[in-house]
Formats: structure tokens, C-alpha cells, sequence
């Protein structure tokens, strides 16, 4: 037999991954050599499947690295005790991969699209992402701003990968982006939507339906369970709300502190998901959860410190659009670092004929909170 013939012959790495993950997860996991793959076809490696790329492609990224100088909740990422995007992003890696390995489901699929869940996330977290969605609907543009949709605008275009725009991942990881949202607090209850087709991601057409893959169910259930002790452990610190505040009764069913909040949840998903084509919630410990969120709200989310601060937010980001917007439409350029600095990157936008809306949300969408707020000091300081 030829050395040719004997080669092709011999599976490669990412074949017996592939081959152990037939023989090993679950019969309602996502499969590497099943994915519906990607929008332009690439070679396969020798080494990873396709998941596993995918992560590599977003750690990589320009806008994976600036999580880490975005906030959560509150607004100071130079304190080192706030939660930032990135650590966020982290803690639903870890414990939706925690889930997923119990389940027998794709963890490399579910750790691609944890870590890139939150790409689309403006400067100065919620408080940002309402900002930009005002002004674009000032501006007529009814589909407005939401972080599910522009991050799958920043994988398939914004990002840089091989010197191409595109990051060009697979359809499961897309979807599980643009399908995300944690912001459902009376989903107890997650069913894969398999039959998601492209055209479902376009943006127009995206809605808050469930992800199309099991693994992007987890994701989707575990953003909560990520961040609302988080918050409260930020919040303590500002003397917004302690655990000590938490009514005794929601204390005795979730846990006395992050830590033992995360280990009930985590624990309760796998016991009420095992067996199932769904990533369920009990009844008793999804309430529970639906109840500290709302506390959450109450006391951190909309506190009038909080909320004087996402004021702030919302003039700092309108005088970007402002001042930006006229440039996009091309107004002359002066020769000040912010005006230079968005004409390079207006002139390397991957879409030339976008609106001039479009490019400066791209822009400051992009944006970390400590650059924004750089670039508002600089342009309307005094």
C-alpha cells in the first residue's frame, strides 16, 4: 500500500473527536461533524473541529479583548473588584460548561458561544445599549440597538479574522449569539427551536426565540444564574443591597451568598434537564430566581445613584452620536484626534455604502467605557 493511500487511510485528530463524540454525548447533542456549518466554506482542520475554531476565533478577537474594560453593572472597570464584561463571560463558560459535561452535550460548542455571547455589548453595559437604541430610533431606524444582534453583526462583519472581515463561524455558534438573551426571567423551561433556518438570524427577523441547539439552551439559562449574585456582591460593596437584604425565605431556597446561590442553580438545572431535549428549571428555584432578580432591579438596577449615572451615560453616548454623525456623512475632518481617529475607521468599515448611522453605532458600540468616555472628555471639554 502507497504512504498516500496509507494516510488517507488514518483518521485524523479531528476525526476521532468527531468519532468520540458520536460514541460519547448524548443522543440531543449538537455534533461537530453535524454542524450545519458556515456561511462561506472553509478546509477542515486536521487537529480541531469546528467548535473548537470557532472558540479560538473569538479569543482572538479585537472584541473579545475589549470585554475586559467594559463593565457589568456598575460603571468603573479601574476598580478591580467590579465585574467586568470579560469576567462575566467567564463565570457562563464555566458553569454552562459545568451543566453541559453533566448533560453529555457539546462543551466545546458551548464554551464558543459563552465566551462570544456578549460581543455586542455597547460601552457602559445596559445603560449604553438604551442609549444607542434611543438615538438610532430618533433617527427612524424602528429595529433600534440590542446587544443579541448587533453581537452576531460583530462576528459575521465587524470582526477582523486573516486578514478578512468576517469571523465566519458556524450556524450553531451564531445562533446561540444572537439567541442569548437572559432577559426572559420566566423561562424555566428551554426547547431547542432545531428547525431555525439562515434566514432566521437575519437581523429583521430576529425575535427572543430559543436557541436551535441544546448547548445554546444552557448558555441562554446559565447568563442568569451568572451574574445575579454577581451583582449583588458588587452592590454590597456600594451599599446598594447585601445578601443580608435578600428576604430569609428566597435565602433558604437559593443560598446565603453567591457561591451557594450558583452551586443550587447549577445543581437543579442538571437534576430537572437529565434525559431531556430541554434545559429545564425547577418550578421552585426558577420563581425563587425570577424574585431575586426583581429584587435586583429594585434595589441595584434602577437605584437612584444607578439610575443618575445611566443619565450621564445616556448624554456622554448622545454627544458621540452627535458629534460623530456629521463626520459619517462627510462634513470636513479636522485635525483633532477624535475626528482622525473615526475617519480611519469609517474609511476602513467593511461596509463602505452603510448608513451613516450604522457606521457611527458600529463605532461606538465598539467602544470601551473608559475610550468613551476619553473621547467625550476630549471633544467637549472646556
Amino acid at each position: 500500500m502507497s504512504e498516500d493511500r496509507a494516510a488517507s487511510l488514518t483518521p485524523t485528530v479531528r476525526e476521532q473527536k468527531e468519532r468520540l463524540e458520536n460514541d460519547l454525548l448524548s443522543p440531543f447533542a449538537s455534533k461537530a461533524s453535524e454542524s450545519r456549518g458556515r456561511i462561506r466554506e472553509e478546509e477542515e482542520c486536521d487537529v480541531r473541529t469546528v467548535y473548537e475554531r470557532d472558540m479560538g476565533r473569538i479569543l482572538y478577537s479585537l472584541p473579545f479583548r475589549r470585554l475586559r474594560h467594559k463593565t457589568q453593572v456598575f460603571f468603573d472597570p479601574q476598580n478591580d473588584h467590579v465585574c467586568t464584561r470579560m469576567e462575566h463571560v467567564l463565570y457562563v463558560s464555566y458553569l454552562a460548561e459545568a451543566i453541559g459535561r453533566a448533560l453529555g452535550l457539546n462543551t466545546d460548542l458551548i464554551r464558543a458561544i459563552a465566551l462570544g455571547h456578549d460581543l455586542g455589548h455597547a460601552p457602559f453595559g445596559h445603560a449604553g445599549e438604551a442609549a444607542l437604541d434611543r438615538l438610532i430610533r430618533s433617527l427612524g431606524n424602528n429595529q433600534g440597538f440590542s446587544h443579541e444582534r448587533h453581537g452576531l453583526r460583530v462576528v459575521d462583519i465587524l470582526s477582523e479574522h486573516k486578514g478578512r472581515y468576517g469571523l465566519n463561524l458556524t450556524f450553531e455558534v451564531r445562533d446561540g449569539i444572537a439567541s442569548h438573551c437572559g432577559e426572559r426571567y420566566d423561562e424555566f423551561v428551554l426547547e431547542p427551536l432545531a428547525a431555525k433556518k439562515e434566514e432566521d438570524l437575519i437581523p429583521g427577523s430576529l425575535r427572543h426565540d430559543p436557541p436551535a441547539t441544546l448547548e445554546g439552551c444552557v448558555v441562554r439559562i446559565t447568563d442568569r444564574i451568572a451574574y445575579v449574585g454577581r451583582d449583588i456582591e458588587d452592590a454590597t460593596r456600594s451599599g446598594l443591597l447585601s445578601f443580608d437584604d435578600v428576604p430569609f425565605e428566597l435565602r433558604n431556597i437559593l443560598g446565603h451568598n453567591n457561591s451557594q446561590i450558583v452551586d443550587v442553580l447549577v445543581k437543579d438545572v442538571i437534576a430537572s434537564s437529565l434525559g431531556q431535549n430541554a434545559i429545564i428549571m425547577s418550578r421552585e428555584k426558577g420563581e425563587a430566581l425570577k424574585e431575586l432578580i426583581g429584587l435586583n432591579y429594585e434595589r441595584i438596577y434602577t437605584a437612584p445613584q444607578v439610575m443618575r449615572y445611566e443619565a450621564q451615560v445616556g448624554n456622554m453616548l448622545e454627544g458621540l452620536f452627535e458629534y460623530y454623525l456629521p463626520l459619517a456623512r462627510g462634513a470636513a475632518v479636522d485635525r483633532s484626534a477624535p475626528a482622525l481617529a473615526f475617519a480611519d475607521y469609517r474609511a476602513r468599515h467593511p461596509e463602505p455604502e452603510a448608513a451613516p448611522e450604522r457606521i457611527v453605532t458600529d463605532y461606538i458600540a465598539g467602544m470601551t467605557d473608559p475610550f468613551a468616555g476619553r473621547m467625550f472628555r476630549t471633544i467637549f471639554g472646556i
